[in-house]
């Protein structure tokens, strides 16, 4: 299609249909959506006026299916308004399965160019619409609130408020989990040794590698903070004969961790509690592993967070650190407005060097770093498949709209993930003893 098919609206059939009499009302959805777009587009956009633009045969549609929708893409440019219009259902990509629309935000991303449009456009539009279409519908109901409003749970990062941003997003339900990420009941970056490997083989392996690294022999006793459903305390006790607790702030997660630890007779040797990573027994452990808890504690919060580990850590034991992180750390802290008000309230990346600045400076020696961020785009495009595959179970579950949170958000981590957008990296220490004493070999001893 040209451009001049698209804006004469001719071949591609975007004319807006006259309502009866042959008299247009004001600006279509297709009148709006050429004045905020430049060049041809990658797939056919639709109003609930019965106007179209774009090729009709793109295979993908981008359907605004009431005047709410339209208006919170107005209202809030960019991924919020995106994000607001469908999860609640107001746009909808037709093309594309909700539980994995990986391949529609790949095509926007890379075909779609927007424009704002000119001061006479904007105004124009406005008239024609009505100043109402510029009043913010209210957020769906699976939004948080802004940050500037989650004052009243206190401070960023108080424990009160951690507890509320672990809740929205971990306190969903556990079956649906129990879909999304299978058996293991883990959520975090697998490892693959090969594309092929399955779910449950990578997952697996990864815990296998977090074992390794600590050098987790039966007896030792292992910390695991933000231990999510107890996979590393389960397969470290099951597979390595290791005292493992697990700390979580997410009721549901204990409740369900202990349960399955009582049904594969751990009991024992495993055990999870509902506690902050904080409050962690002032225990000396021989190992500590954090999987998946840095992205929400404030890079702010570093020092004392590193510092507490290391207190909990004795001479010549080891700490694993698995965090997702910028690409660089110029990057800045704070996530999208989508992922902190949809998926990861608080949450906060910083960059590789950033993280391990940090853990020098809390007193532990760094022996090993390395980057496993296109194990996590499999391990998102995995998740993706298991959301297709139970999307009915998973919607009468949650309802339909956090069903489509997911879907967009894991979709677009893959991305992120592939493109170098994001990475994910595992930092080895110790906590060396007097005279720089830290126990570790001269090479890596997890190695073939």
């Amino acid at each position: 299609m040209s451009l001049t098919d698209r804006d004469q609206g001719a071949a591609s059939g975007s004319a807006t249909p006259p309502p009866a009499g042959g008299r247009h009302t004001g600006p279509t959805v297709a009148d709006v959506v050429r004045a905020v777009t430049a060049g041809p587009l990658p797939v056919r956009i639709t109003g609930y006026d019965g106007s179209a633009v774009g090729p009709s045969d793109s295979g993908m549609t981008l359907a605004i299916r009431s005047e709410r929708g339209l208006s919170y893409l107005l209202t809030a440019p960019g991924d919020l308004g995106m994000a607001r219009a469908y999860v609640s259902g107001d746009l909808e990509l037709r093309g594309v399965h909700p539980g994995d629309p990986y391949e529609a935000l790949r095509v926007l991303k890379d075909e779609l160019r927007l424009r704002p449009p000119s001061l006479t456009e904007g105004l124009a539009l406005v008239r024609g619409l009505g100043w109402e279409r510029l009043m913010p519908p209210p957020a769906p109901p699976q939004e948080a609130q802004p940050r500037w409003k989650r004052v009243v749970n206190g401070l960023r990062h108080s424990r009160v408020r951690d507890g509320a941003a672990i809740s929205h997003h971990y306190d969903v339900s556990n079956a649906f989990y129990e879909k999304v990420l299978g058996p293991s009941m883990t959520y975090t970056c697998a490892v693959f040794r090969s594309p092929d490997d399955t779910l449950e083989q990578a997952q697996a392996a990864k815990y296998d590698l977090v074992a390794g690294k600590l050098a987790l022999k039966k007896g030792m006793r292992l910390l695991d903070v933000g231990c999510g459903w107890g996979g590393m305390v389960r397969h470290a006790a099951r597979e390595y004969g290791v005292k493992a607790l697990g700390v979580t702030l997410s009721k549901a997660q204990a409740q369900w961790a202990q349960a399955a630890i009582e049904r594969e007779g751990l009991t024992g040797l495993a055990e999870v509690r509902h506690l902050d990573y904080r409050d962690a027994p002032a225990e000396q452990f021989d190992a500590i592993s954090s999987i998946g808890l840095t992205e929400h504690i404030g890079v702010r919060n570093y020092p004392a967070y590193f510092g507490a580990l290391r207190s909990r850590l004795r001479q010549g034991g080891r700490l694993l650190n698995h965090c997702i992180t910028r690409a660089d750390n110029r990057a800045p802290h704070r996530s999208g407005a989508f992922i902190d008000r949809y998926v990861f309230p608080d949450g906060e990346l910083a960059g590789p060097g950033r993280l391990i600045s940090e853990v020098h400076d809390a007193g532990f020696e760094v022996h090993h770093e390395e980057n496993l961020r296109q194990h996590y785009a499999l391990t998102l495009a995995a998740w993706c498949r298991n959301l297709v595959e139970h999307w009915d179970f998973c919607v009468s579950e949650v309802g339909a709209g956090t069903a489509r949170v997911w879907g967009l958000y894991m979709a677009g981590s893959r991305m992120a993930f592939e493109r170098n957008g994001i990475q994910l990296h595992q930092v080895l220490a110790t906590h060396n003893g007097p005279n720089g004493v830290s126990g570790y070999p001269l090479r890596p001893d997890w190695l073939p």
